[in-house]
């Protein structure tokens, strides 16, 4: 087996919205595996139609996709995996990129990928890129099965630096009412692996609401800029204050 392959991977249920696209744009990698935890919708049809590898995952009671993360990248056939989600286009600048860097001979274990986000229609300006720890080397790799985890890489892990089309492009455009809801379940999955205080109440949403409207330059977006850093402090406050009353309730 040539070292210089790559497998796509991608989890996905009910996918069927963006996965047409996302397919279309990792056609040319070596392989591209489906993992479904058992869609009900034509997710499944449509990764027949562009020939890639399906293999299932049971649902079961899982929110997330965590717990399919390691099962579909063991199931994937070269030495490389990159983990693509189902609402997210490869550019080909970024396909070029990554077959660059495996002719490396001192290249990384794994590599954080730029990914670029929609907020209200619009996609967050350059200034500010979604680093994702996506590009990884299939043998020895693990991910943790709770939500917003990061795989444990066997080896050195190093930021991409390629051009800036060399990204992810992240399709997903929820509405207000649609990331309100997501926030109480991914929230509602965090709280068992974090431990926060009554003072946390105050600095993560505060920290948080900084980080994104200054530092990482949302006020360039204007009212969506300031809508969007909000609701980052808002995620963090929803998170503390639930972890304070898991333990009041235990």
């Amino acid at each position: 087996m040539s070292e210089a392959r790559i497998s796509v991977v991608i989890n996905t249920y009910n996918a069927r919205q963006h996965l047409a696209k996302v397919l279309e744009s990792v056609k040319d990698f070596d392989e591209v595996v489906v993992c479904d935890m058992e869609s009900t919708d034509d997710t499944v049809a449509i990764a027949e139609q562009y020939g890639c590898k399906v293999v299932t995952f049971p649902k079961g009671n899982h929110t997330c996709c965590e717990p399919a993360r390691t099962f579909a990248i063991q199931s994937a056939s070269n030495p490389w995996v990159f983990v693509v989600d189902a609402d997210e286009i490869v550019t080909p600048e970024l396909r070029e990129a990554l077959y660059q860097e495996i002719k490396r001979p001192d290249v990384p274990a794994g590599l954080y990928i730029p990914r670029q986000n929609m907020f209200m229609s619009m996609f967050v300006r350059d200034f500010h890129y979604d680093y994702q720890l996506r590009f990884l080397v299939r043998e020895g790799t693990e991910w943790p099965p709770y939500i917003h985890s990061l795989p444990k890489v066997p080896g050195r892990v190093e930021k991409l630096k390629a051009s800036k089309e060399a990204r992810l492009l992240h399709l997903m455009d929820e509405t207000m009412h649609e990331y309100i809801a997501k926030m109480n379940v991914y929230t509602d999955n965090e709280t068992n692996k974090k431990q926060y205080g009554v003072v946390a109440l105050f600095w993560r949403p505060l920290w948080r609401f900084f980080k994104s409207y200054f530092m990482d330059g949302s006020f360039r977006m204007g009212t969506r800029g300031l809508i969007r850093s909000m609701m980052h402090g808002v995620y963090q406050f929803i998170l503390v204050a639930k972890i304070i009353e898991k333990r009041y309730r235990d």
